[in-house]
């Protein structure tokens, strides 16, 4: 880490920052504080924060606060910045549209670059079969619109989701969530005919993929039934809930038992797409081909946009004027689509989320080695969680996690914890990461651990 004594003076953002961990004053620093102060008084108090810093500059794996504190970023704004934030191409593609126009509504006056962005999707999401998309602006309303989607492709209602999973914050998707606090409690009542049956947990439930598999099909069977049911949503990793990866064969037989009963598999890929994950889309690792695929964060390099891509007749299903939005797809926020689907396609972005992942849990194994109280090390790519327990027990200790967070954040580095038992924390850097800034970083983590 660097030390200096004066704050920076104008930053400069994207890969121009220096890459260096740098702290000039404590966390927060005065200007930060101040601003913080502010927000405190100007803001809704439900929208929290968990770094106690205000941004003025990012890029690469490096953010800079107000005070001039460089921090390193292990968050990427929960995996939206994958491409590194104020990525050049993106900056560009973004100044170049809000110079030609801002807005028209797509359902008003079509523009092409949402046809750009919905032929790659259609092209880069798994399946060899005819697809189409659909543009909105979060995760939530994706999510929201493939069981839209699917309810009136099969004329049915229900909608099963999975422990341990997380889908967004509307209304119907805080049914679709498993986690209470903080994202359901106190906010009901939510949707109807939403049902919730086990996910595949390896490190907690001991079970194969194709027991956990039986299991969630048994409950969907006997609680549900089958010509009920319009959809299955699932993360194939599961991000909110802890990153857990299920065990091989659960994914592919939920899918199968779909394909036999009419039901429409929805993969919400939300968090993991967009070589995140060392692939393009999660699905791949597992060899299943979702009906409908939902998409955000990594999609547009931080402007808000999302997707729901899938087969070609589940998608034509809705009638003339039942999808859409005011602001779906608006055409800055496809413009930083397109150019990011440059980079990942073109800068090697699915390879290096490999690297990055190696680097990560290779690291994380050896402070493993030495400290039972990481009990399970897990993920995909460049989305890798530690899950931490009392080395006694098992027994989640989300009160260690968060003191480690805590700790890392105060020597400058942003982790983001997780899990339904809020005792894990993830790991997202920036695609755009150098291997000496996310060593260093992960040392920083080590050492708060040991000295915890």
């Amino acid at each position: 880490m660097t030390l200096i004594d004066e704050p920076t003076t104008a930053p400069i953002g994207g890969p121009s920052l220096p890459q260096v961990r740098r702290l000039v004053t404590e966390l927060p620093g005065p200007r930060s504080a101040e601003i913080l102060a502010r927000k405190s008084e100007a803001v809704a108090a439900g929208v929290a924060h968990s770094m106690p810093v205000v941004t003025v500059a990012a890029g690469g794996g490096v953010l800079l606060d107000a005070d001039g504190n460089s921090l390193i970023d292990l968050g990427s704004g929960i995996a939206v910045t994958s491409v590194g934030n104020a990525h050049p191409k993106v900056a560009e593609a973004v100044a170049a549209q809000a110079a030609q126009f801002t807005h028209t509504c797509f359902m008003v006056s079509p523009y092409e670059s949402y046809v750009d962005v919905a032929e790659a999707l259609n092209r880069l999401t798994p399946g060899d079969f005819a697809k189409k998309t659909a543009l909105f602006n979060s995760g939530a309303e994706a999510v929201e619109n493939a069981i839209k989607i699917a309810r009136k492709h099969t004329g049915r209602q229900a909608v099963v989701a999975f422990d341990h999973g997380y889908h967004g914050r509307t209304n119907l998707t805080m049914a679709l969530t498993a986690k209470s606090m903080p994202y359901k409690s106190g906010f009901g009542p939510f949707a109807p005919e939403v049902y919730r049956v086990p996910a595949s947990y390896p490190y907690r439930d001991g079970l194969t993929g194709p027991e956990a598999a039986a299991l969630a099909i048994t409950l969907i069977e006997k609680q549900i039934g089958a010509d009920n049911l319009a959809a299955v949503i699932i993360e194939p990793i599961q991000g909110e809930g802890g990153f857990i990866v299920p065990a091989d064969g659960f994914l592919e037989d939920v899918v199968a038992w779909c394909r036999d009963n009419g039901v429409v598999f929805i993969a919400d890929e939300v968090q993991t797409g967009f070589a995140r994950t060392g692939a393009m889309f999660a699905s791949e690792h597992f060899g299943i081909e979702p009906d409908l695929i939902t998409t955000a964060k990594g999609i547009a390099g931080g402007l808000p946009l999302a997707g729901v891509t899938g087969r070609a007749d589940i998608m034509d299903a809705a009638h003339a004027g039942g999808l859409g939005g005011t602001y779906g797809g608006n055409p800055i926020a496809c413009a930083a689509a397109l150019a990011s689907i440059d980079v990942y396609e073109n800068e090697g972005l699915v390879e290096r989320a490999t690297e990055i992942g190696a680097l990560l849990t290779s690291r994380l194994r050896e402070i493993q080695q030495e400290d039972a109280r990481i009990g399970d090390i897990r993920g995909h790519g460049a989305m890798i969680a530690a899950e931490f327990v009392d080395p006694a027990t098992g027994a989640p200790d989300a009160a260690l996690t968060s003191a480690v967070a805590k700790a890392a954040i105060a020597q400058g580095v942003i982790v983001l914890t997780c899990g339904t038992f809020g005792n894990v924390i993830r790991f997202l850097p920036p695609l755009a990461i150098g291997d000496e800034l996310l060593g260093e970083g992960l040392d920083v983590i080590a050492a708060a651990l040991k000295a915890l």
